[in-house]
């Protein structure tokens, strides 16, 4: 598997991930997870997960992990930024008529789980 940037706010992702990939760790909400992802695309870093994978809507779980080149092009991807902006408009619209709950901890473990499981299937197909 090649290296990538995996950025996250999900430990066990970071924990799991941090000795064969370079794991940028966002302390925050989801939605920093997606603007930080666009920064790296505005630094020429191409998408290789959708940020919106999985079938949990942004604004039921907190947590987000997304991989992306750890290789920079030459030019900005644009099918990058516009995967991503889309991304960020849908979590923004969903999070704003929805606010996410409150979950107790157990409930917060399977987020983390599910998230870290995504991402690692995406890498390891």
């Amino acid at each position: 598997m090649e290296k990538v940037i995996i950025v996250t706010n999900n430990d066990m992702a970071l924990e799991k991930f941090k000795d064969k990939h370079q794991v940028e760790f966002v302390d925050g909400k989801l939605l920093d997870v997606l603007y930080k992802v666009r920064d790296y695309i505005h630094k020429h870093h191409k998408l290789l997960t959708h940020p919106l994978m999985g079938s949990i809507k942004p604004n039921q779980t907190p947590y987000k992990s997304v991989a992306l080149s750890l290789k920079k092009s030459d030019e900005l991807d644009v099918d990058s930024l516009m995967y991503i902006e889309k991304s960020i408009e849908t979590a923004e619209n969903l999070i704003k008529n929805k606010p996410p709950r409150e979950w107790p901890e157990n409930v917060l473990y399977d987020f983390k789980v599910i998230d870290f499981d995504l991402i690692y299937n995406a890498l390891n197909r």
